[in-house]
């Protein structure tokens, strides 16, 4: 499997290149995410991870991995994160159960597992 960190790393470094040359596009899409995951009724990192949730069950990896690396961000543990994963797989079922490995490696890459 690839290597994780280096993915959102790439992909992190990508979207900032679109960004860039395309900046309108750019800050109107940064504007929602910032309005959507600030503290509210629900804390940012809660919402994280329902991030994560629906990143799992879609099968989207650059979401995957950025919205674990937010959730952890944001002090989420090890545990809740591999709860979400468990909401996503009783959702999801083997979409969400095989894009769950990638949660794991980028925990396990990051020292967490």
């Amino acid at each position: 499997m690839e290597n994780q960190t280096r993915l959102l790393e790439t992909i992190n470094q990508n979207f900032d290149t679109y960004q860039k040359l395309i900046p309108d596009v750019g800050q109107a899409y940064d504007a929602l995410p910032a309005e959507v995951y600030k503290d509210g009724e629900l804390k940012g990192k809660v919402k994280r991870l329902m991030g994560l949730a629906a990143a799992l069950t879609h099968g989207c990896r650059a979401c995957i991995l950025f919205q674990t690396d937010e959730a952890l961000k944001l002090g989420a543990s090890v545990d809740e994160v591999l709860e979400t994963c468990a909401v996503a797989i009783s959702i999801g079922g083997t979409m969400a159960a095989g894009e769950t490995t990638r949660v794991v490696q980028y925990l396990n890459e990051k020292g967490l597992v």
